[in-house]
């Protein structure tokens, strides 16, 4: 008989940012990603366990628990693992054959209130396997283990003929050297400056007109970047005076930001959430549509977006002329080749959707401008630093740091490509794929926009005690696309 050797266990610290979404969690808000797949015809438990495991366990940080100390936390090899613990079984009401939808939507709603088991890795896969002709695929994944981007590639090598994770090459001493040019901005630099974007969001809160002075102390070590950055050759002193310009540019806005309108979406969100979809949009569509306005998809999109979240106000007798909601909105900090990297690397870009223009193409130009404004910004890369910050604070100094942004934010908003053509799982066809990311501090609204097999999916998730029906938003999409398109048509030719 061979004997079984005992595992290795191996003990990594957690990054300031990765510690900063693990003590997020709230009774409101559990920092969780939850999805779903689709998929035609079913499969079956014991395949989607083998699969996983054949897999997903070839990345180590789904194999380590959490472990926490007085500093923060840390990555441990959980030596009780068993996959059966993460895929299990999940079972829908007997009456879901009724509207086997809106009962997939209603567990969804409830797993997401419900926390990961914290002794074990944080992270489920849940098969139904039987629904609407097929199987459906539950996932949930806490953040701290990695951003969305990252996770969706790592969740595209479990397809049929995924790619099996890039071998990390061993760090160079350019590229240690780099790294620690890279740690030293961010204490000198970035971290004061992100500690100063909080007190101004405070007194900007207050209405204090003294709220620019909290940019003095970035200031002055802007100048002394600049000193060492010159001499040191970090660049040309000119390149380096602009970067000081635009990082404090940038910091004040972020830092003086306003409150965006008071709707019935915001306020102190309860204990329970829904999440709704629609069918898909065809992708080529929107495209044209893009391509005639002369405005990216995204912005299209996003127009859609503010027209339905308009259209669901309107219709619960809200005022909403010349109101605008805020939302933040995930910007990837990595090279997209190394999207597989697990941990979370991106910052958050402020967003605001014009949700009070009834044109839709008045709209688009709208959300067309703002986004050019937001090109070239530092603002994603000030708000990563400030979950590194938050990372090493306790936790009621992180939370009243977070709380001063989502007091200045409706929704969270993700917008993500996908693959051009339907995917295969277990030999099945991977029909729909919908993710949702997490709410912070008292965000009550997601919404998730994910292309796909030649489709725009959209999926909203909410808290119920501020909006308790996201099917009705989701509902408007589709004709506030339907409307833009058409009016799109009826411009003269050259416009």
């Amino acid at each position: 008989m061979v004997k079984k050797l005992p595992p290795v266990i191996t003990t990594e610290r957690m990054s300031k940012v990765d510690t900063a979404w693990l003590r997020m969690d709230s009774s409101s808000n559990l920092m969780m990603i939850l999805g779903v797949w689709i998929i035609k015809p079913g499969v079956r438990y014991q395949a989607v366990c083998d699969r996983i495991a054949e897999r997903l366990l070839k990345y180590p940080r789904f194999s380590q628990r959490v472990q926490l100390d007085a500093t923060g936390a840390s990555w441990v090899t959980d030596t009780e693992f068993r996959i059966s613990r993460h895929v299990v079984r999940e079972k829908l009401p007997a009456n879901a054959q009724k509207n086997p939808a809106l009962a997939l939507q209603t567990r969804l709603g409830e797993l997401a209130m419900q926390p990961l088991d914290a002794r074990f890795p944080l992270w489920e896969f849940r098969l139904v396997e039987h629904y609407d002709g097929g199987s459906a695929l539950l996932v949930r994944i806490h953040h701290c283990i990695a951003d969305g981007l990252a996770l969706i590639a790592v969740t595209q090598s479990l397809v049929d003929g995924g790619a099996e994770p890039p071998r990390r090459p061993a760090r160079t001493k350019a590229a240690s050297t780099w790294a620690a040019a890279e740690d030293w901005m961010a204490h000198t630099l970035i971290e004061p400056l992100t500690v100063a974007a909080v007190n101004a969001l405070d007194a900007a809160g207050n209405r204090a007109a003294t709220a620019f002075n909290a940019v003095q102390e970035p200031r002055r070590a802007l100048e002394k970047w600049l000193e060492v950055a010159s001499t040191k050759g970090f660049g040309g002193a000119a390149d380096v005076a602009r970067l000081a310009a635009q990082v404090l540019r940038d910091g004040a806005a972020l830092a003086l930001m306003a409150d965006d309108s008071p709707t019935r979406l915001k306020g102190q969100p309860g204990q329970k959430k829904r999440v709704a979809w629609c069918q898909p949009l065809p992708l080529d569509e929107v495209r044209a549509v893009s391509k005639a306005l002369h405005c990216s998809i995204n912005d299209v999109l996003l127009a859609c977006v503010a027209g339905a979240v308009g259209q669901y106000l309107r219709a619960q007798g809200d005022a909403i002329l010349g109101k605008e909601i805020r939302a933040m909105v995930p910007v990837n900090l990595r090279p997209m080749s190394e999207a597989y990297k697990l941990g979370n690397q991106f910052g958050l870009a402020p967003v605001v959707l014009p949700v009070g223009l009834d044109n839709p193409i008045e709209r688009v130009y709208a959300v067309r401008q703002r986004m050019s404004e937001l090109k070239g910004s530092m603002q994603p890369l000030l708000a990563f630093a400030l979950l590194a910050v938050a990372g090493v604070l306790i936790k009621p100094a992180q939370d009243a740091m977070l709380n001063l942004f989502s007091k200045k934010t409706t929704a969270v908003m993700t917008n993500v490509p996908g693959p051009r053509e339907k995917l295969q799982f277990c030999g099945a066809t991977l029909e729909q794929t919908l993710f949702w990311v997490p709410q912070s501090g008292t965000v009550g609204l997601g919404v998730s926009i994910l292309s796909y097999g030649g489709g725009v999916q959209f999926g909203i998730i909410s808290d119920t005690t501020l909006c308790p029906n996201p099917q009705a938003i989701i509902d408007q999409f589709a004709p506030e696309f339907e409307r833009l398109s058409l009016l799109t048509l009826m411009l003269p030719w050259g416009e």
